[in-house]
């Protein structure tokens, strides 16, 4: 759940990618980075942080150019480490800097290919130097000196065939020009904005989410299609293709349950209203299940269920009140490292406010349950409040297994649905009864935005893996990089 961002204008580009990288700061908040491309020679500027603490002034006066990639970080396995943060980048062939949002499933294998066969030097465990180096050695390939627009689609294509995953990336190429490439199942997403400049020509931007594009006044111009690769060149000439013989949509799903901005619209869904008919379906199943329940207000835990809550709350008719008050300046617990900063972030960041709970039988909304403990700590402060009796739902269905595109969200042992009853979790989180989301109505609330998604990669509720050969040893491995106890702070 990385935040990617590139642009080639006829203006400087640092200031905008500063702007860009602000909009989607919800996406990553371990680092942040720039890489920016003034004749011939990059300058860079990443570090641990949050955007406003890594940028000053003097540091985008310093980001010369008029072509430049950015990226937010969340934490992974490998901790919070400047080494990871990127722009990555790589002198041969060209000079090429990568920001990458997903994940890849065969980096193991391929950081072995990398050294043995390509002869190419890994510097970290980091699956996006290995995805730079395979694209850097598919492009040397070509041999020339000002690679084509076809050779630049042909060692994309080589490099789709390689890579097992998911992965919207952006490539900056010395002297060439931006490119940005999209996996072949559409799993992480990748939108294309366009500028007329004053100066004669267009300015054209690529961000993770079109609020990126939409903040800067770009003009949206579409989704990238999966196995699609756009070409840019310092000129601002755009070229696109789709570089995969046999690409299929299939949008991460929990982009719309959570990680994604409300305003935001992806593959032409429109995150808020699939939110909303999150809530009504969620609504509708609570009348189905409870037809006499004695709920007396409906209150989400903010902010990404709020939408869901608001048409729970109308299809409950009950009263919807916001109970809660955010602390705007504590960050995202979902992606924090470790359990005690996220069980002491829930505190800090959600204040109760005690007359909306008082004496009442309230239902909190939220758009997902990962580990459980962040449920328990709200469902504790509802009750410490006055709440007479506390009732949960989830806008999502269990998350029962781990996500292996780009959402480190936890190991599977400590997702609290996998291999529990929702009874056994509504007793750890202190509800008096638990609801979930079906799948099928999640799906359909997302779906019925775009009808010809034909399907969404729902791996966290189903533990069906739509790419790449995840096999019982991967998710081993990736169950014990992902213990708490395995990351560093």
């Amino acid at each position: 759940m990385c935040g990617v961002v590139g642009l080639v204008s006829k203006n400087e580009v640092s200031p905008s990618l500063y702007e860009a990288l602000t909009v989607i700061q919800h996406r990553g908040q371990d680092a942040a980075g720039i890489s920016t491309l003034e004749e011939g020679r990059l300058h860079t500027r990443k570090q641990i942080g949050l955007v406003r603490d890594v940028f000053r002034e003097k540091h985008i006066d310093e980001l010369k150019g008029q072509i430049g990639i950015g990226h937010v970080r969340y934490p992974t396995a490998g901790g919070a480490s400047r080494e990871y943060s990127q722009p990555l980048y790589v002198n041969s062939p060209y000079g090429i800097s990568i920001s990458h949002n997903g994940n890849l499933v065969n980096t193991e294998e391929l950081a072995k290919e990398l050294n043995k066969v390509n002869y190419r030097h890994l510097n970290t465990s980091s699956d996006s130097e290995v995805i730079l180096n395979v694209f850097a050695h598919e492009l040397q390939k070509a041999g020339s000196f000002n690679p084509s627009p076809d050779q630049i689609f042909t060692a994309v294509e080589k490099t789709h065939l390689r890579l097992k995953g998911a992965y919207s990336v952006l490539f900056m190429i010395s002297g060439v020009g931006l490119v940005a490439i999209r996996d072949p199942k559409g799993i992480r997403p990748l939108i294309l904005g366009k500028k007329d400049n004053d100066l004669i020509g267009s300015d054209y931007m690529i961000a993770s989410e079109s609020p990126a594009l939409s903040a800067l006044e770009f003009e949206i111009e579409g989704d990238l299609k999966p196995g699609e690769a756009v070409f840019i060149t310092p000129e601002g000439e755009l070229h696109r293709k789709v570089c995969h013989n046999k690409p299929s949509k299939n949008p991460c799903i929990f982009e719309y349950v959570y990680l994604a901005r409300p305003d935001a619209v992806i593959d032409g869904i429109s995150v808020m209203r699939s939110r909303l008919r999150m809530g009504q379906k969620l609504g509708k199943k609570i009348l189905e299940t409870y037809p006499n329940h004695d709920i007396d207000a409906v209150i989400p835990i903010p902010e990404s269920s709020t939408s869901s809550a608001i048409e729970v709350a109308k299809t409950l008719n009950v009263n919807y009140r916001e109970g809660f008050v955010k602390n705007r300046y504590i960050g995202r617990t979902f992606i924090m490292p470790k359990q005690e900063l996220r069980k002491k972030s829930v505190r800090r960041k959600l204040n109760p406010i005690p007359f909306e709970f008082k004496d009442k039988n309230v239902l909190l909304v939220d758009d997902s349950i990962v580990r459980g403990t962040t449920s328990r700590e709200i469902v504790e402060m509802a009750r410490s409040v006055g709440a007479k009796k506390v009732y949960f739902a989830s806008a999502a269905p269990p998350i029962r297994f781990q996500n292996v595109y780009g959402i480190d969200m936890a190991a599977t042992a400590e997702l609290i649905a996998h291999q529990r009853s929702e009874e056994q979790i509504a007793e750890f989180i202190g509800a008096d009864w638990l609801i979930y989301q079906n799948l099928e109505d999640l799906i359909e609330s997302a779906q019925v935005g775009n009808p010809e998604i034909e399907k969404f990669e729902t791996s966290v509720f189903d533990g069906k893996y739509i790419c790449g050969s995840v096999t019982k040893d991967y998710l081993t491995n990736l169950e014990s990089d992902r213990k708490d106890s395995s990351k560093k702070v």
